[in-house]
């Protein structure tokens, strides 16, 4: 048995403190209730508003390839001045046969991506997306939920796909009749694709030949060529190939990096995004921070008699910083708990709202966390090192 008073054995420490210590740096925490609640709500405030904007960032980068994702082309094949997936350049009609016959390439068809303006039966006018599919093998088709694959063949027969955009055309059945530039236009299919689009329009799919007669044409009808090579190591020929008849040939991870480069750098969203991270840090460091050493400076008479009677510096600091990472986890799991009920929330409200919580965000969020709570135990513990325990008893 442990004599009284004497430290407890090396088993029974907690990563080399006392923890007795401990439990007393808990005790000092929570019955201060009100500086406990206040540092708390200022993590849990800064980690909802982290998690929130580089969520939202998030889902905009997530949506803005949607097509890409939904298509699922192996290597896309476009002009080297585009930069998203909306933004096509029209391809020549020769190119795609030139890709064709390529070596290590297994099949190369046309993309089309295009806008049209559909009427609806209750005389409505609603933008719409239109991908045209290569009439033979309709590669990049998306699963269908209603209706055959191969009623797309059937005259004016679009398939739409249903997502947060669908009840914008009336939520159409198999049967439903539209107008798409003034030609008519039947659904003959109701598909599914694994992520929404970024710009609320709704999207149909159709043969390419069809979409060609629907929507106004340029001299160059080709958005993109989809090629599948015949084997993984075939894709750097390929891209050489491609490259000298001077055109871009990317992968479909190529492809989601380009567009999530052009959003983060060459717009403003990726700036503001940091700007507001930036923010929520310097928020939740100054409220955290302040409580902190306000609750120190209200409990140093106590760290004074811990150090009078034997407890060591860098005990005291381990204290401090055992309180500090404590309200930060707290907060931490507080903050991503509200923001998801926020976004579940919205998502129920707004069913095209475009945030989604990753791994990285709850990642950079932890780790700012982190720093926010060393930061402040650090503030802190300079003034609990300083302390003089005779000038604590002779007050």
């Amino acid at each position: 048995m442990t004599a009284p008073g004497a430290p407890a054995p090396p088993a029974a420490r907690f990563f080399g403190v006392n923890p007795g210590l401990i439990v007393i740096a808990l005790k000092l925490l929570v019955n201060d209730r009100t500086k406990f609640y206040s540092v708390v709500i200022g993590i849990t405030f800064a980690v909802f508003l982290i998690v929130q904007m580089t969520s939202m960032f998030s889902g905009i980068l997530q949506r803005s390839s949607a097509t890409v994702a939904n298509v699922g082309a192996t290597i896309w094949v476009m002009d080297p001045s585009v930069q998203t997936v909306a933004s096509t350049i029209p391809l020549p009609n020769y190119l795609q046969d030139a890709v064709r016959s390529m070596d290590g390439v297994r099949y190369a068809v046309p993309l089309y991506l295009g806008g049209g303006l559909a009427k609806l039966h209750n005389g409505d006018f609603e933008p719409v997306s239109i991908i045209g599919l290569d009439d033979t093998s309709l590669y990049g088709r998306p699963p269908l939920e209603k209706g055959k694959i191969e009623d797309i063949y059937a005259e004016n027969g679009f398939f739409v796909v249903r997502d947060a955009e669908y009840a914008k055309l009336g939520s159409p059945v198999i049967g439903s009749v539209f107008e798409i530039n003034d030609h008519r236009a039947v659904i003959v299919g109701i598909a599914r694709v694994a992520s929404n689009g970024l710009f609320g329009v709704p999207t149909l799919y159709t043969t390419y030949e069809r979409a060609l007669q629907y929507l106004p044409q340029t001299r160059f009808t080709t958005s993109y060529v989809l090629v599948e090579p015949k084997t993984p190591a075939d894709i750097p020929r390929i891209q050489a190939a491609v490259a000298k008849l001077g055109y871009l040939a990317l992968t479909k991870d190529q492809f989601d990096r380009r567009i999530a480069n052009f959003y983060t750098f060459q717009t403003g969203i990726g700036a503001n995004i940091m700007l507001m991270s930036v923010i929520s840090f310097i928020v939740g460091l100054s409220i955290s921070g302040q409580t902190f050493y306000s609750f120190v400076l209200e409990n140093i008479d106590k760290f004074g008699a811990l150090k009078a009677i034997g407890a060591q510096g860098w005990e005291l600091v381990y204290m401090i910083l055992f309180q500090a990472l404590f309200t930060g986890l707290v907060g931490y799991g507080l903050g991503v708990g509200l923001c998801a009920l926020v976004i579940e929330a919205a998502r129920h409200a707004q069913p095209n709202y475009a945030a989604v919580i990753t791994y990285f965000n709850l990642i950079l969020a932890f780790a700012l966390m982190l720093v926010i709570a060393g930061l402040s135990s650090f503030i802190a513990a300079r003034k609990v090192l300083s302390i003089d325990p005779f000038d604590i008893f002779r007050g």
